[in-house]
């Protein structure tokens, strides 16, 4: 931790946001930490904001495994991703320091959309009817068909991303020590003529999870969602999704695991 001197700052640049940022030069001079523009010449990244700004930062920096990131909130309670408060930043820069940190490493998963692209996730992907309408898929498990889905649609979440869309639709909550994926449905149709496992299901990092469109009017268009932004990727057809062999580094105080953070959150 001792050569971790360069820090990236990521925030919005509204006039309420850099109210609330303050002088951040005061760091180089009273901790002589070096502030740099560019987060290509940084070794540590850390958002201003909420979650959702974390989640950005991570994706506008391009998910880097050669430094840590770290959260600072503007709220007035801490957060899932977010260890330190904007009014006691000072907290994590003595933090490094004085090398009080523990590094948190977090699962990531890879989802690739017909050979178009490879999009990394901290959280997870979702896929939804674009129209009102329901979603139609097979969905297979390594080469094992397991089932046809229809229903709102799917979130295939991390560990840590377990807590967000995912708990809202009954998932379970996972411990980042466990690299996996999750599988939720979103109000899926379970009748005498069509059946999911009504569930959600977890795979190991080993397995591969591919979801086929079956082609409906309307079917091939889904929104589709990479953490909190949208996939501009129009006729879909087969989206292939696995555990990523990357791991994001975040900062963490030796108090603050990541469940007691779960407790600190929801209880």
């Amino acid at each position: 931790m001792g050569n971790r001197q360069n820090i990236f700052f990521y925030h919005h640049l509204d006039k309420e946001m850099l109210s609330k940022v303050g002088n951040l030069d005061e760091y180089e001079e009273r901790y002589g930490l070096t502030i740099v523009k560019d987060h290509r010449q940084a070794n540590i990244i850390a958002s201003i904001g909420d979650d959702g700004t974390f989640l950005q930062a991570v994706r506008k920096t391009g998910f880097r495994e050669d430094v840590l990131y770290a959260g600072i909130t503007i709220k007035d309670s801490l957060s899932m991703y977010c260890d330190f408060k904007i009014n006691d930043s000072s907290k994590m820069v003595e933090a490094v320091s004085n090398e009080q940190l523990e590094v948190r490493r977090y699962p990531l998963i890879e989802v690739t959309v017909d050979g178009q692209g490879t999009f990394p996730c901290l959280n997870e992907f979702s896929i939804r009817s674009s129209i009102i309408k329901t979603l139609e898929l097979d969905i297979f498990i390594d080469d094992l068909h397991f089932e046809t889905f229809r229903g709102d649609g799917l979130i295939v979440a991390t560990p840590t991303g377990s807590t967000a869309y995912n708990k809202s639709v009954n998932g379970a909550v996972v411990d980042p020590l466990i690299s996996c994926m999750q599988i939720s449905e979103v109000a899926s149709i379970n009748n005498n003529k069509y059946r999911t496992l009504g569930a959600p299901f977890v795979l190991s990092g080993e397995r591969s999870l591919m979801l086929q469109i079956i082609s409906t009017e309307g079917n091939e268009h889904p929104t589709m969602g990479l953490d909190n932004e949208a996939i501009s990727i129009r006729h879909v057809d087969k989206i292939q999704i696995k555990l990523s062999n990357k791991k994001l580094k975040t900062l963490k105080l030796k108090d603050n695991s990541f469940w007691e953070k779960v407790k600190r959150t929801f209880l």
